[in-house]
Formats: structure tokens, C-alpha cells, sequence
């Protein structure tokens, strides 16, 4: 097929797949609108702050598959750019197996160090204020990860070029979430018990249902079977998955765990405010990503294709859109006590410079994004796990004495931006070297 006919249809399937995004992730805005406020009046200031940073503490499982998920989606657009379908089918085959056997030890490891540890005392958390977190925990911690094997579902979809329908399977997770939540509200029970419940359960129940609509219905030529298990295609997709891993943990490291330290260093109380105002600003971040996510495998595609002018002419839509949204930021803040007076009413005080520090951090992940998404396409990620890695190891040890040294929460957001701003610069000259077909080296790795 001539090349400029790929780059249209190319382009055409980036851009049904962002509108359809959109759609998607402005519902998803909605939801996390509506589900906020419900859940403080369902558990109280203290009870939501702890439910928070147990949610935080979940996302460390969603980053045990070792990079397997990512490592599929780029292996997957790049077979079938070079129609390879029957290893595309033994590498979703293999994937799948090694993601079983990862979470089957690490449930069990999991539930026996909540059963023989202080939870209470590593969350900081009142036992006369909270009930029950261990078994909450316990409930919580089978239902994420069993969910861990199936959500490779979104990622088999990315791999296709089709991100639309992995923020379709998250939406209506978030949706049955959101209805859950209102059930247990109204119901007058108010236990985080059953907030944990409907918050796990409803995206495992979807990617159970998708499950057999995707392989056995809509792709059943790449459908998984254990007699395509394939430890070479195995190892294939760990040598790349490992750096995506080593960058997901740290990025965990670096944009998730905030809600624990914060309820470690001062309190889970202020979990709630910094949450709300991240939540807030994180609106231009969800924007922000659902643009750029369609152009992860799309340019893994062009990139395979040798379609380079595709890539340079896609960044420049993406320069125009970071300068509308440095500007969008401005005007977020000088309203957000306005907007924060009408989402939650009094339910929780949130100091300006908070909104100010959360915006300046949210738009420096949006900047190293811009440039991070097309190098992760590439798979040029070796100066990424470096600085990203470098950053995580920082991070709590940087945190640590400077909130031993002022007491404030508004440095612990200020170092959170800091110790991202050098691989945003690495991300931007990265990136300018691989488009220029400058790089060499480790630029070029």
C-alpha cells in the first residue's frame, strides 16, 4: 500500500478515535464530578481521605504486569503493520499466561502481609475513626487483582490503534462505580466497606464481559490460547516491557503516591483538598491524553513504516494545543474557589496556593507528555527509565526533609514538580533528535 495512502487512513483513525475520546473521557470528567462530592457526604472528610490513599496503594498492583500491557500494544501494532497475524495471536496468547502467573503468587503474598501487619499503623490511620481496613483491604486488594489480568483487554485494543474502546471499557467501569456509590449513599450504610466494593467490582465486571465480545466474537483470529504460549514471544515482549515497567513503578512512585505520604507526613484529612484540587486541574491533563494516547501506536505504525514527515506534522498540532492550555490553566485557577464553592460547597477548604502548586505540577506532566508519548511509540525509552528512575529514587527521601524542615504541604507539592522538570528537558531534546534523524547513542536507545 503506498505510503501517503497509509498516513490518511492513519490519520483518519487517529482522529475518529480522539472524537470518540472526547466523548468518552467528558463523561468520564462527569463522573468523577459527581462521584467526588457523594463520597465525602457517604464517608466524611477523614473515612474519603483513607479510601483515597487505599485506592493509591491499588495502583502499585496495576504496575506488576512488568510492562507486559504496553509491551503488547507496541508489539501488536507492529506485527499487524507488517501483517503478521498468527504472532500477533501467540504474542496476546503469551501475554495473557505470564500475566496469570505473576498475580496468582502475588494475591497470596499480598493478603498474608495485610493479615500479619500493622495497617492501621503503616496508613496512619485512627482505628477508632475507621473500621474494618483490614478486611477492606483484603476485599479490595482480590478484586484489583483479579481485575490486572483482564484489563490487558484495553491495552490488546491500543495495540489495534483503538484507544476509543479501552476508555470505553474504563467509562462504563467508572459508570457502574458512580451508580454503586449512589446505592450505598442512599442506602444510608455509608461503609467503606461497600465504597470499596462498588469501586473495585464494577471494572472487573465489565472486563469480564468484554472478555468473550473481543476474542470469541470480534477478533477471533487473534483470540489467546495456551497452545500458542510462546516463551520466545515471551521474552520478546519482556525485554521491552521491563523499561516500560521500570517507568510505570517510577512514575507510581512520582504521580501516586502522594495521597499515602500526604496522610503519612501530615494527615489523611488533607488527602481530601489536595485530591479535590488535583482532580480539578487533572480535567486538562484527561484532555491532554485523550489527544495524545491515539498517537502512542499510531506512531509505532508510521514509525514501522518508515513515515516520519506523519510524525513531524502531528507534533505541530500538539505545540499549538500545549500553548491553549498553558492558558486554560491561568484562567482555572483565578476561578477554581469559585468552582470549588459550587462542586463541593463547604464540605472542604482548599487554599489557593494549593490550586497553584497542583496546576504548575499538572502542566509539567502535560509538557514531558507531549514529547514522552511519541518516544514511547518509538520505543527510544532508555534516557526516559533513567531520569524517571532517578526522579522516583529522589522523590520521597527530597520530600521527607523538606517537610521535616517547613511543615507544609505546599513544598511537598513544590517538590513534586521539581524533580520532574529535568526528564521533561531530556523528553524535548529526545524527541527533536529522533524526528531530526539526529540521534545517536543513547539518544537513539
Amino acid at each position: 500500500m503506498p505510503q501517503n495512502t497509509n498516513s490518511r487512513q492513519r490519520s483518519s483513525l487517529l482522529r475518529k478515535n480522539i472524537a470518540a475520546s472526547f466523548l468518552l473521557k467528558g463523561w468520564s470528567a462527569v463522573i468523577v464530578l459527581l462521584i467526588v462530592p457523594v463520597t465525602i457526604n457517604c464517608l466524611g472528610e477523614y473515612n474519603n481521605g483513607v479510601w483515597l490513599t487505599i485506592s493509591s496503594v491499588m495502583l502499585w498492583i496495576d504496575n506488576l504486569d512488568i510492562g507486559l500491557g504496553n509491551g503488547l500494544r507496541n508489539k501488536l501494532a507492529a506485527y499487524l503493520a507488517h501483517k503478521e497475524v498468527q504472532r500477533a495471536r501467540s504474542l496476546v496468547s503469551s501475554t495473557f499466561a505470564m500475566l496469570t502467573v505473576i498475580i496468582i503468587p502475588t494475591l497470596l503474598l499480598l493478603l498474608a502481609l495485610v493479615m500479619s501487619c500493622d495497617t492501621y499503623g503503616m496508613l496512619n490511620v485512627d482505628p477508632a475513626r475507621t473500621g474494618n481496613l483490614d478486611q477492606v483491604l483484603m476485599l479490595t486488594i482480590t478484586l484489583v487483582c483479579t481485575t490486572f489480568v483482564f484489563k490487558l483487554i484495553g491495552n490488546f485494543y491500543m495495540g489495534l490503534q483503538l484507544p476509543a474502546v479501552s476508555n470505553l471499557l474504563i467509562v462504563m467501569g467508572q459508570t457502574l462505580a458512580l451508580l454503586g456509590t449512589y446505592i450505598v449513599y442512599c442506602s444510608g450504610s455509608h461503609s467503606l466497606m461497600h465504597i470499596a466494593l462498588v469501586n473495585t467490582a464494577a471494572p472487573l465486571m465489565v472486563y469480564l464481559l468484554a472478555f468473550p465480545y473481543t476474542f470469541w466474537h470480534r477478533y477471533p483470529q487473534l483470540r489467546p490460547s495456551l497452545r500458542l504460549v510462546n516463551l520466545r514471544e515471551a521474552r520478546g515482549v519482556v525485554g521491552m516491557g521491563l523499561q516500560f515497567f521500570f517507568i510505570q513503578v517510577s512514575g507510581v512512585v512520582l504521580f501516586m503516591t502522594a495521597n499515602i505520604l500526604i496522610s503519612r507526613f501530615f494527615t489523611p484529612a488533607l488527602v481530601t483538598p489536595y485530591q479535590i484540587a488535583y482532580r480539578y486541574f487533572s480535567i486538562m491533563l484527561v484532555f491532554f491524553t485523550v489527544v495524545c494516547m491515539p498517537f502512542w501506536n499510531a506512531t509505532t505504525d508510521a514509525y514501522e513504516r518508515g513515515d516520519l514527515q506523519w510524525i513531524f506534522q502531528a507534533t505541530k498540532k500538539l505545540r499549538l494545543m500545549t500553548t491553549g492550555i498553558i492558558v486554560g490553566m491561568i484562567v482555572m485557577v483565578l476561578v477554581s474557589n469559585m468552582v470549588y464553592a459550587i462542586w463541593i460547597g463547604d464540605e472542604c477548604s482548599i487554599d489557593i496556593r494549593m490550586s497553584i502548586a497542583v496546576a504548575v505540577y499538572i502542566f509539567i506532566l502535560i509538557y514531558s507528555m507531549r514529547y514522552s508519548y511519541f518516544i514511547n511509540g518509538i520505543g527510544k525509552l532508555r534516557l526516559q527509565l533513567i531520569f524517571t528512575t532517578a526522579a522516583a529514587a529522589l522523590f520521597i527521601p527530597l520530600a521527607y526533609v523538606v517537610v521535616h524542615w517547613t511543615g507544609d504541604i505546599i513544598w511537598f507539592l513544590a517538590v513534586m514538580s521539581l524533580v520532574n522538570i529535568p526528564g521533561l528537558i531530556v523528553n524535548r531534546i529526545q524527541f527533536h533528535k529522533l524526528i531530526n534523524g539526529t540521534a545517536t547513542g543513547i539518544w537513539n536507545r
